[in-house]
């Protein structure tokens, strides 16, 4: 159950969904005392704030919002899980890819443009089809598979013309014709928890789109594969998203840093939560 203030563990949400009720059971099952903190009510001074809290389970949904609060928190000796580095990693395709490459993890092809010209020079080089995705973003929003260079040139200027710092750096990626599905993998820490498989008929096969589940052995590849990813964003509790190849190959398309897992419950029966819950404990020392 929810504790007072000087409860050492916060639960830091901005709205409670089936991952965070899982969370808060787990927490209850081992009588672990927890406060409940909703992102709304959340503020903190820059100077002599009490803060009691000891650890943070940040399960805010904003990116922004998560990484400031993570940020704040930190500032004042609170562990938080993920920490602000790793939040400010992986909601950032082109940083995530960056420290994937930096590390020798297998990608796709990517490339940056800064201009809607150089973007299809980008796609020139790249080949078509490719796809198109903001830079921050989640739940397959805003990705455009462009199948030739007419595409492309609406979906540009369309980004053109909204304007806005998010759509003026232009995220290409060569187009991986991968079987149907994408494989998601769960690492905490050191271990690689559970991983599934996601089908759809579209090639955007994220869960929050309608794609089916099933489960994923988890070989001995794919388990070096997705520990290399991790730790090169810094590790903590993740969700990996790797791509078959049709020449065999894997590779890693994103990393989520606050994982929906209610899926990933599902297709494995593993206690997703309950992991957190442990992983959190065990490095916060609570």
């Amino acid at each position: 159950m929810p504790g007072p203030r000087d409860t050492p563990l916060a639960v830091l949400t901005s709205r409670v969904r089936i991952e965070e009720k899982r969370i808060f059971e787990a927490l209850e099952r081992r009588n672990i005392p927890y406060h409940h903190l909703d992102e709304r009510d959340l503020s903190l001074a820059l100077v002599d704030e009490p803060v009691s809290w000891t650890a943070v389970i940040n399960r805010c949904m904003s990116n922004t919002r998560s990484r400031y609060a993570a940020q704040l928190f930190e500032a004042y000796g609170v562990r938080v899980l993920n920490s602000s580095q790793v939040i400010a990693t992986c909601g950032d395709k082109l940083l995530t890819s960056l420290a994937l490459v930096k590390a020798g993890v297998p990608t796709p092809y990517t490339m940056v443009a800064l201009s809607p010209a150089a973007a299809l020079a980008a796609l020139d080089r790249i080949g078509y089809p490719a796809v198109l995705k903001p830079v921050s973003g989640s739940w397959g929003r805003l990705l455009a598979k462009v199948n030739d260079r007419d595409a492309a040139e609406a979906i540009l200027e369309h980004k053109q013309i909204l304007g806005s710092p998010q759509h003026s750096v232009i995220y290409i990626q060569e187009y991986i014709d991968k079987p149907g599905r994408d494989i998601r993998v769960i690492v905490i820490g050191e271990r690689v928890l559970c991983a599934m498989y996601r089908q759809a008929e579209h090639w955007i096969t994220n869960t929050a789109r309608g794609a089916t589940t099933r489960p994923c052995e988890i070989t001995d590849e794919l388990a070096e594969l997705v520990l290399r990813a991790a730790a090169a964003v810094g590790g903590g509790a993740l969700a990996i998203d790797v791509l078959e190849h049709a020449d065999g190959r894997l590779l890693v398309n994103e990393i989520n840093h606050t994982m929906e897992f209610h899926g990933m419950m599902s297709a494995t029966d593993v206690d997703v939560a309950d992991a957190l819950v442990q992983y959190a404990l065990e490095v916060t020392g609570l």
